[in-house]
Parts: structure tokens; C-alpha cells; sequence
């Protein structure tokens, strides 16, 4: 306990922690009144484990029942320790020096070829269906949302997303609209239904392929909108959209420039392609070493400084960019509080280390939004310099006209 002791003290400056250790001696850490905050770490073993690797051993320690919130909930913790992790590197500091090492190795950790995506894919996306359904809204819409009041649900902003992503699309009769990391297809469904004229969905997942041409059947759509079990560097034809929604985090920085030379092949002269996906706001970084070994192996959310010069390289334009900061945050407080009331459902589903494993990952990925400058990006990209209007009117202009259509791929 002596050198997690050390550490605390050099970390946990704004507020009060007080730590229980194994033997159930008391700790005050920080110099504020609020927030206060009791954690138990229930072994010298993990106290050790934490000194030498906070960023994967605390989320470990978590999962296993070693470490406990006494008052408060992980969430608290969380944000209780990004509060005092901005503090720290306000002041210069920095309190975890192998973050640095782990910037050396980031390119062999998203190294990602075929046979690597797709073990890394179904290492998420092929769990239960069930599990998703108790948490994500009604169209299993497994992405950022577009909030544009305070009071909208998250189906309602869920439908926002689709809407707005469609907008930019500028769809036109017939249009042939390839969908790249397609998810359970909500979206495909969608443009379809206001206006594509054949979408085809790509994904890595096979339970997500399943459930997508299962819904394509019943919404009478099978003619129309198809789902391959197929890496997007396998495709081949001409598109006239192309769409990618929470599928560029698993690309990788070493496949970037492949990744947008293949987009440019698959794209008509006069094709539009919408790429959404998280970034961060203060330049390249690594993934998160928990996140990387229990969520999503491979995983990494850039910097637009790494993703703009790929496009450059491929000669596309960047014809439109949006920031989106604060949605993301509040579409993940909604799943969490979702998670939390079905809790006991998804312990019989797996168990408590599994409740445990994504109760931290839902709240720190939160956090990530709020504290640590994590935000989602939207880059309108086409060949042509004419390929979209002048102005970003158009883009109201349709989702006003198409806002009566918001359920249509439920």
C-alpha cells in the first residue's frame, strides 16, 4: 500500500479520496471537501498492481471485486480521477510514464489485417444480441447520437443521427449507397426508405450480418438493401454514396491511407461519401491499454491530424467537417443509466465480472467525452470540387423535409 500511497499523493490534488486498505486502515487523499469519495482495495497485490499500471490495473481490480466504491459508484471514481488527471497535466506533470512507451508500440497494437479485423470485430459485436437490446434504442443504433434539444429521448436522437447523416449524403433516385461497417442495419434500412436506390451493408460481425438481412426481409426490403460478411478492402464496384458510422475506431493508423485509397476506388466521379467517427481534440495518442485488452482489441480513435493527410495523399476533398463534443457523452449516459436498470438481466446473460467489466467501460468512456477531449467527427468527402453545394443549407433544408420520417427503419 506504501507505493500506491505515493502515488495518490502525487495524483489526487482536488477533492478528498479516502482509501481502505486490506487491512482496513483509512487513507485521506487531497486537499478539497468535495467531491469525497471511499474506495476499499482489498490486497496489497492489487495496491502493487495499480503503482505499476493504473490504466489497466484499476479497471482489473474492478471487474475482479478487488477494488470497491464505497461511497459512490464507479462513475464517480472515474470522473474523480480525470478531474485531478486535467490538474495534473495543467501543472506539467504526468503520472504514468509507460502512456509514453505505449505511444512507441501503438502502431503494432493497430495493426490490423484482414484476419486480425475480423477476430478483433467479433470479439465485441458477436456477443449476445440480448445484451444490446437492453441498453441500445429500439433500431440498435450502436453509435454516437444527435441530440438536438435537451429533452430528446435517445430514440429521438438516434433518428436525429440517421436523419442528419442522410442529409449529407444529398441521395438522389437510384442511387447506389455502400455502407461500410453496417452494424445491425438500421441505417442501410433507413436510406432506402428515404431514398437510395440499392444499399449494400459491409460488416466483419457475423451476428450482425445475420440480424441485418433478417430485418431487410421483414421491412420487404431484401430486393432493395443487402448485408455481406465482407472486409470493406474485399469490395469491389462503383457507388454512388458511400457511408461509414462507427467503423473507422477499428481501421487502424498504419491503414488510414489504405483505407481512403479503397474508398476513392469504390467512389463515382461524382459520388459523395460521409465518414463518422470519434477523434480526440488533442492530437495523436494511444488507445487506452484496459479498453484495448477487454473492449475493443485493435480499437483507436484519431486525431483529425492523422486522418486528413491520408486524405490528401488519396487526392479526395474534404468538402464538409463537423464536430460533434458533447453528443457522444450524453448518448453514453443514457446507455449506461439503460445498463444499470437491466443489470440483473445481463448478469444472467453472463455474469457479475462481466456487469463489473462494462459498467467501468460505459463510465469511462463517458468520461472520455466530457474530461479527456474525446469528441465524434463527421467528414463529408468527395473526388469532385462541384460534387456538393456551395452552402450547408441543403442540409437543413432536408432533414425539415424528411423530419416527419423518423421511424421508418424500426
Amino acid at each position: 500500500m506504501r507505493l500506491l500511497s505515493l502515488l495518490f499523493q502525487r495524483v489526487f490534488r482536488i477533492g478528498r479520496l479516502t482509501v481502505i486498505d486490506a487491512t482496513g486502515k483509512s487513507q485521506i487523499f487531497g486537499e478539497g471537501e468535495k467531491p469525497a469519495l471511499t474506495i476499499r482495495v482489498h490486497d496489497d497485490a492489487t495496491a502493487r498492481r495499480i503503482f505499476f499500471n493504473p490504466r489497466l490495473a484499476i479497471g482489473e481490480a474492478y471487474m475482479d471485486g478487488r477494488l470497491t466504491i464505497e461511497n459512490g459508484d464507479i462513475y464517480d471514481f472515474l470522473d474523480f480521477c480525470a478531474i485531478n488527471l486535467q490538474h495534473l497535466e495543467q501543472r506539467g506533470l504526468t503520472f504514468d510514464f509507460g502512456y509514453r512507451l505505449q505511444l512507441l508500440f501503438r502502431r503494432f497494437q493497430q495493426f490490423n489485417p484482414i484476419s486480425r479485423a475480423q477476430r478483433n470485430v467479433a470479439h465485441h459485436y458477436d456477443l449476445s444480441g440480448t445484451l444490446y437490446d437492453l441498453f441500445l434504442d429500439n433500431d440498435r443504433q450502436y453509435s454516437c447520437a444527435y441530440f438536438t434539444t435537451d429533452n430528446d429521448s435517445l430514440e429521438v436522437a438516434q433518428d436525429n443521427k440517421k436523419r442528419h447523416i442522410a442529409a449529407k449524403l444529398l441521395l438522389k433516385p437510384g442511387a447506389r449507397v455502400l455502407d461500410i461497417g453496417s452494424g445491425w442495419g438500421g441505417l442501410g434500412i433507413y436510406l432506402a426508405k428515404v431514398g437510395a436506390g440499392e444499399v449494400l451493408g459491409v460488416t466483419l460481425s457475423s451476428e450482425q450480418h445475420k440480424v441485418s438481412n433478417q430485418r431487410a426481409a421483414a421491412a420487404g426490403l431484401d430486393g432493395q438493401v443487402r448485408f455481406d460478411l465482407r472486409d470493406y478492402r474485399q469490395q469491389t464496384g462503383t457507388f454512388d454514396r458511400i457511408v461509414s458510422v462507427g467503423m473507422f475506431e477499428h481501421v487502424g493508423v498504419n491503414h488510414y491511407r489504405e483505407f481512403f485509397e479503397h474508398l476513392k476506388s469504390l467512389l463515382a466521379e461524382d459520388g459523395v461519401a460521409l465518414l463518422h467517427s470519434i477523434g480526440r481534440s488533442d492530437g495523436p495518442g494511444t488507445t487506452n491499454s484496459w479498453i484495448r485488452k477487454y473492449i475493443f482489441p485493435g480499437g483507436y480513435s484519431p486525431a483529425l491530424s492523422e486522418v486528413l493527410p491520408a486524405v490528401e495523399k488519396a487526392g479526395l476533398w474534404v468538402t464538409d467537417i463537423e464536430i460533434l463534443r458533447l453528443h457522444y457523452a450524453d448518448t453514453l449516459k443514457e446507455w449506461r443509466r439503460r445498463f444499470q436498470q437491466a443489470r440483473d438481466e445481463v448478469r444472467n446473460l453472463y455474469d457479475e465480472r462481466f456487469c463489473r467489466m462494462w459498467e467501468f467501460y460505459l463510465a469511462g468512456s463517458e468520461i472520455a467525452f466530457r474530461r479527456q477531449g474525446h469528441m465524434v467527427f463527421q467528414m463529408q468527402i468527395a473526388k469532385s470540387v462541384n460534387a456538393v453545394p456551395l452552402t450547408r443549407d441543403y442540409i437543413q433544408e432536408w432533414e425539415r423535409a424528411n423530419a416527419g420520417r423518423a421511424n421508418l427503419a424500426v
